[in-house]
């Protein structure tokens, strides 16, 4: 593999099989499945200045290991994108645990039984969970709406505390929305587990982090002879799609391509603007050795910022007397304006203004879109893996 910081004066499309836009997880499986699985030489073109994508970890200077785009948790149940990612690292234990902060009480997420009791008080707490119990069984999430099913009033009480407490207001700033713009049918989603399981991806069999980072896990990832990857170059400025083909630095290109940024970009966003939220990350050091019990703490009801991530709970890192935490505030994505787009809006207008765009690469037989951006959903990153395997072997199959 070759990373070099910029495109280089002599690029020749032609020298490559394949040209792929994005070094993120989609971009990067499909590099090397395709090197692999075809022997086809790859170019990877990378708008930022790294590899990784939104996954890109580093040391900041207190030598801790912080996720730069926001806390990346790997968990999956999908056996196959566990055994490929598995090739690039090893994993370590951990078991990702949220708590919610209550009005300064620290609650587990999702709601259980420790957290009723904090709620409610020791004695009712318990008496609502063997309520629960009776009624659905232990070891079950309990969307609230199946609460309030039940035509009782305590348990209607805990749906409404959950709702108000937990997933209202953090809602709220997350998405930008008030209360009568919540969809009724996701706030009946909101679950409560019915158990002492505080893990937030309970029953999942593959959990943790990669053991020296998510930027090695890629760097090993796109470890190939065939791969070239090429940082600080925008696609964009290459790329132009007319009608059934697409050129590459003006020339026909019959290779194929594999798209992983916005598409709306790509056409200079003529149709409009894909909406997103966006989140400001604001990291800062402290002078002692952990400030939060968990990875994860979510503001649920007070503050202006969504939540707390403090890295070195979750990556296991011992780094006596620093400590680095995250604070997110979620906002209106602005395109052109450098932010980076989170998370799609996905309401019936944007998924139309989407398809427009779809639809204008739908006949050109070797482009191909897979990813976050390029898809207009919102992904895990397992499910991201997937949908790049699933497309690898579409191509090596077609050979």
């Amino acid at each position: 593999m070759g990373i070099a910081s910029d495109l280089p004066g002599d690029f020749t499309p032609s020298r490559y099989d394949v040209i792929v836009v994005g070094a993120g997880y989609a971009g990067a499986v499909c590099a090397r499945m395709l090197a692999e699985g075809c022997n086809y030489r790859v170019a990877v073109l990378e708008k930022r200045g790294h590899i990784a994508g939104n996954a890109y970890d580093y040391e900041d200077e207190a030598g801790i290991l912080v996720h730069k785009y926001g806390p990346h948790i790997y968990h999956t149940t999908d056996e196959r994108v566990h055994q490929f990612l598995s090739r690039f690292t090893d994993f370590t234990d951990y078991q990702h645990k949220v708590l919610a902060n209550v009005h300064g009480t620290l609650m587990p997420v999702p709601f259980n039984h420790q957290s009723l009791k904090l709620a409610f008080g020791e004695e009712k707490g318990e008496r609502l969970y063997q309520k629960l119990v009776q009624a659905f069984g232990e070891n079950r999430r309990v969307p609230i709406l199946e609460l309030r099913g039940r035509n009782d009033p305590e348990l209607s009480e805990v749906a409404d505390y959950v709702y108000e407490n937990v997933f209202l207001h953090y809602t709220m700033k997350q998405w930008g929305k008030t209360p009568d713009q919540i969809d009724p049918a996701v706030m009946g989603r909101v679950p409560v587990f019915v158990g002492d399981d505080d893990r937030y991806f309970p029953q999942v069999p593959h959990q943790g982090m990669p053991d020296k980072g998510y930027t090695d896990l890629f760097e090993q990832m796109l470890n190939h002879d065939l791969i070239d990857v090429f940082l600080n170059c925008d696609a964009r400025d290459l790329l132009v799609v007319e009608g059934t083909s697409v050129k590459v630095c003006d020339r026909p290109y019959g290779g194929e391509i594999i798209y992983t940024g916005a598409l709306d970009e790509l056409f200079h966003m003529d149709l409009g603007a894909l909406p997103y939220r966006t989140l400001d990350m604001q990291f800062e050091t402290l002078d002692q050795d952990q400030f939060q019990p968990v990875g994860t703490v979510n503001y649920t009801v007070s503050e202006d910022f969504t939540r707390i991530t403090e890295f070195k709970n979750m990556t296991g890192q011992v780094v006596p007397g620093k400590t680095t935490i995250m604070r997110e505030y979620s906002k209106p994505y602005e395109p052109g304006s450098g932010q980076t787009p989170y998370y799609v809006i996905n309401e019936p207008d944007n998924i139309a203004l989407y398809q427009k765009y779809r639809d204008r690469v739908a006949n050109v037989l070797n482009f191909h879109v897979v990813g976050r951006l390029a898809e207009y959903r919102y992904y895990d990153m397992d499910g991201v893996v997937a949908s790049a395997l699933a497309l690898s072997n579409e191509i090596i199959n077609h050979r």
